[in-house]
């Protein structure tokens, strides 16, 4: 129904057009709108906002290009399904609670922020397999998802509703991490019509930031070297993933005056590199700052007694500090103001 209406919708236009060009009154509608002109073909975050901002809105209907293809959008969407924890976030952060997200309890595990999701909020899945199902019974009109874990089911989730997809990991040549995180926001308040609401938030993250930094800087800390280590257990084997500096973690903590340690010769997509306890020698002279699930802590379990991490400097020195196992380091600007919080509270207490 709401394609046959779409349909009516655009040969009512294209009638309308066509009686305005035969009267010598008609208006080039583009001339004031950015040209998405050939070139860089690479599929940025940045490319989505110029597309929401000069998608087609007669009637208001949108055609807003993306990385999987471009969604037609009527009027601004109210009930809206959120396949990544981002994007969840990026809405409420707008005061948009959505309809439905992919795995509510893990949000609310990993994911800090104020405010939270509602408790009406449905579960539709996991993020790595949403239940199509549970998706259409919400009757959604909008879906927001990302590339790398929609790219399969991507037509599947547009018979249902409009769909965007969003790529937050790109290559070397591709836009950085941070950038595409403030883009892709952006982006989404242009889309539910809270681009006010968004300029308030980035307003709010660049004081937080300002305010960050003086407190690093009172405590003596401006400059210091840290290590963001993300820490569980996998079939009984500890795992750490230890960022870069192309990750969002890691330039949010540079934007308080903190510097990374860990400096790796190749560039990792995800911004981050997967290593064991033999690492972290060449980084003992940094500030260890770790992010682990009470009931997963692993330095207290396999490491406890292991040689290697007990004569680690920052160990034997007490510079080991943890965030919290909420502490989001793929979010949005909540929870890139909740890792400054939690960083500044353990550095510059």
């Amino acid at each position: 129904m709401k394609k046959m209406k779409l349909l009516k919708i655009m040969v009512t236009v294209t009638c309308l057009c066509l009686v305005l060009a035969a009267c010598g009154n008609a208006k080039n509608s583009n001339g004031s709108q950015p040209s998405n002109n050939g070139g860089n073909t690479s599929n940025t975050a940045e490319q989505d906002q110029n597309a929401a901002n000069s998608g087609d809105q007669d009637n208001g209907v949108r055609s807003i290009k993306h990385v999987l293809g471009t969604a037609d959008i009527e009027g601004t969407p109210t009930r809206i399904v959120a396949l990544e924890f981002t994007y969840a976030e990026d809405l409420v952060a707008l005061g948009v609670q959505p309809v439905g997200v992919a795995d509510v309890k893990g949000y609310k595990t990993w994911v800090n922020t104020n405010p939270g999701l509602d408790d009406s909020v449905e579960d539709v899945g996991t993020r790595q397999e949403p239940n199509l199902e549970a998706i259409m019974a919400l009757d959604p009109d909008l879906i927001i998802t990302a590339d790398y874990r929609s790219k399969d089911i991507y037509d599947k989730l547009a018979d249902i509703a409009p769909t965007i997809a969003f790529s937050p990991y790109q290559d070397e040549n591709g836009v950085n991490q941070y950038q595409e995180m403030i883009d892709t926001f952006n982006t989404i308040a242009d889309v539910v019509g809270k681009q006010e609401e968004a300029k308030q938030v980035l307003a709010g993250l660049d004081e937080a930031y300002q305010a960050a930094a003086e407190k690093i800087k009172a405590a003596g800390k401006e400059n210091a070297e840290f290590t963001l280590v993300q820490a569980f257990s996998n079939q009984n084997s500890p795992v750490f993933r230890i960022f870069t500096d192309n990750s969002m973690a890691v330039q949010i903590l540079n934007k308080i005056g903190l510097q990374n340690a860990n400096k790796e010769p190749a560039y990792e997509l995800y911004g981050y590199s997967e290593k064991s306890v033999e690492a972290f020698p060449a980084l003992q002279d940094s500030n260890f700052l770790y992010i682990v699930q009470a009931d997963d802590n692993v330095f207290e379990t396999h490491l406890k007694e292991n040689q290697v991490w007990k004569n680690l400097s920052f160990v034997k020195e007490n510079r080991t500090y943890a965030l919290g196992g909420d502490s989001w380091v793929f979010g949005g600007p909540l929870s890139a103001k909740t890792i400054v919080d939690k960083a500044v509270s353990v550095l510059a207490p």
